[in-house]
Formats: C-alpha cells, structure tokens, sequence
C-alpha cells in the first residue's frame, strides 16, 4: 500500500464531514476521498440487511479509488457493520462509536445521556458496549428522530430542529445527567444549539477527536503516513445535491473539490 494513497471515509450523508474536519486538522498532509451516501440517508431507520449492503457498497468503492484505510464516520454503519467489513477485506477500518466510556468514567451525578439514532441504539455491539462500561451508571437513551434529515437539508438552526431538541432533552434532563454523548456524526453540527438548551454543568462529548487519533495512529503502526509536505487533493463525492456539503465545509471551500456523482 502506498502511504500518498488517500483516505477513505464515508457516512449516510454530511454528517461525517465533522468527523473528516478532526482527521484533517490532525492529519493536514494527507489526501482524503470522502463519501456521502445522502440519497439514502439515514441508516439509522434502515435494517442491519440494508444497512450492511450499504456498508459494503460503499467500501468497495473506496477501495476501487486507492484508499489505503477506510473511515467510516457514522455510528450506526459501524455498530452494524464494521466487524462483517474487517473480516471481510485486507484494509484497515476505523469505526465510530458513542463515547460512552469517558463520560461514564466522568460522570459525578453518575448519569449519563445518549442522544444516537434507533440503528445505533439497537445494535448488538451499542448493547455490549454499554453493559460492560457503565454497570453503575444510568444512561438514558434517546433516538434523534427526524434529527439527521433536517441536518441533510441544511437546516441546523431551525425552529423545528430546536422544538425536536428540546424534547429529546426533557428525559435526560430529568434524569439529572452531567454529560451528554452524541451518538451520530451529524449531530455534532447541533453542539451550538445544544449548549443553548442545556445547564452549564452538562457537558457534550463527541468522537471525533478520537478517532483522528486513532486514524494516526494505525497509519503510523502500518508506515503509512503521508511523508509529502505538498497541498493534500481533498475529494467530496455526494449522490445527493451538493448544497448542503458545500455550505458545512465552506471554510475550506479554495482546498476542496466536491461532485455530485453516483455511487
């Protein structure tokens, strides 16, 4: 595998792009193709049968593009599919899952919430992840319906996204948590809204740090860091229209190149 070969990362649309912006600011000199399969967006209310055959579209995909690791920047695409893809392919996979175990550890009302989609939350891998990290914690799990589309739409500061967040909010709240996990990589584009809907005392954790670091890592581990110092080529492909890409990843709109494409 050659280490300018570029990254791979996909997710049921434009949310992993929040994870793409971690792996970026940690990794600036690696190239990176991404997928957003937002025509079939989410996968959150999709089968585990669906969801996998997505899954598997999409990698071989960027396997056929010279990807040399693959990302795969949604929660419910990894809880339902990652460990059919490692045993499947030769290229490593990173997945994404909720970050349940730090505010576990965190937490000082020993209450945590976890706002994710019905795919996630039902999963057998969220299922054993949770048992085993939070035996004397309480989680209270909420599924973000409708959360997703209006986030594909580009409607992140909407009347309608903060009547939906507020209600999603009401259990948690009441459980007394301290620390909120997002469960979705679209739902870190709700942070600001989140912040002003929750006490100061209740934290918000995503992954997205942590999975650039691990991209890192196992890259390293692999010797397949990019060694080029030269400006990475930055790919966006969507199947959907590209409105909404464009206007999240806007900041870095002179570096990148984002189609329209079926795939």
């Amino acid at each position: 595998m050659n280490n300018k070969a570029p990254i791979g990362i996909f997710d049921s649309g434009v949310g992993g792009t929040s994870i793409w912006k971690e792996i970026h600011k940690q990794l600036p000199h690696e190239a990176t193709i991404y997928l957003a399969d937002s025509i079939n967006a989410p996968y959150g209310n999709k089968t585990k049968e669906e969801i996998l055959s997505l899954c598997i579209k999409n990698t071989e995909h960027l396997i056929s593009l010279g990807c040399k690791i693959i990302i795969i920047a949604c929660n419910t695409a990894t809880t339902n599919a990652i460990t059919y893809l490692r045993n499947h392919y030769q290229i490593a996979f990173i997945g994404i899952e909720p970050a349940i175990k730090p505010a576990a550890l965190m937490s000082k009302t020993s209450s945590i919430g976890i706002l994710a989609t019905k795919g996630t939350l039902s999963s057998e891998l969220f299922a054993e992840t949770s048992k085993a990290l939070a035996l004397d914690i309480k989680i209270t799990e909420v599924v973000g319906e409708g959360l997703v589309k209006l986030i594909e739409n580009g409607e992140i500061a909407s009347p309608q996204t903060t009547v939906l967040l507020k209600k999603y909010l009401e259990p948690m709240l009441a459980a007394n948590i301290d620390y909120l996990v997002l469960g979705c990589s679209h739902y870190p584009y709700l942070i600001e809204q989140l912040k002003k809907l929750l006490p100061d005392n209740i934290q918000i954790i995503d992954s997205g740090q942590a999975v650039a670091r691990q991209t890192q890592l196992v890259l390293s581990s692999n010797n397949l860091l990019s060694t080029s110092q030269a400006k990475p080529k930055l790919e966006f492909f969507t199947n959907s229209k590209a409105k909404t890409l464009t206007f999240l990843l806007n900041q870095y709109k002179d570096s990148i190149d984002i189609s329209e494409n079926i795939f």
